[in-house]
């Protein structure tokens, strides 16, 4: 079970998610790059799309699609069921402590 342990801190790859989720920043992280250009360039053209006057129901919905996928690799962090590039699982590390046996 070890060898599928990712390297990656699970604190981090939270708080990233947590804080900026929806700019994709948690998947260069955890190095899924193309995840993350995919997640920052959705935010991006939503956000484009809005500020214009014919698609701004096309703006809201990838931005809504982005807020929606942001809320699923949370839960999936939080739960310990996602997975770094090198498909091992992003976990929290608790070592016991050798004197307290």
């Amino acid at each position: 079970m070890v060898e599928n342990l990712s390297s990656k801190k699970y604190g981090v790859a939270v708080g990233l998610c947590g804080v900026f989720g929806m700019l994709g920043i948690h998947h260069f992280y955890i190095g899924n790059i193309l995840h993350g250009i995919f997640d920052l360039s959705l935010l991006f053209i939503g956000i484009v799309l809005l500020s214009t006057s014919e698609y701004e129901g096309l703006g809201a919905l990838l931005i809504a699609i982005d807020f929606i996928h942001t809320v699923v690799v949370f839960f999936r962090l939080i739960t310990e069921n996602q997975k770094d590039s090198y498909g091992k699982v992003i976990v929290l590390k608790v070592y016991k402590n050798s004197d307290s046996e």
